[in-house]
């Protein structure tokens, strides 16, 4: 599980990065739930709480970017 302090760290690039991998493993888990092959349910919920732990991360940063070119105007 990543820890909102780590992904606060990393780079623009390596959270996109690490968002693409994290949704294309939320795909596979939904596959395998759909065939009845899912190994580890939990998994979904701690993927699905990844992603979103790196949105927010994303999201923040985008805001505080955009206020910051709003108080130089």
């Amino acid at each position: 599980m990543a820890k909102t302090e780590d992904l606060r760290q990393k780079s623009d690039d390596q959270l996109a990065e690490e968002l693409t991998t994290l949704k294309r493993e939320q795909f596979n888990l939904r596959f395998q739930a759909a065939t009845n092959q899912l190994e580890a349910p939990a998994r979904i919920r701690e993927v699905r709480r990844d992603i979103a732990r790196i949105q927010t991360v994303l999201s923040e940063r985008k805001r505080t970017e955009e206020t910051a070119l709003k108080g130089d105007a």
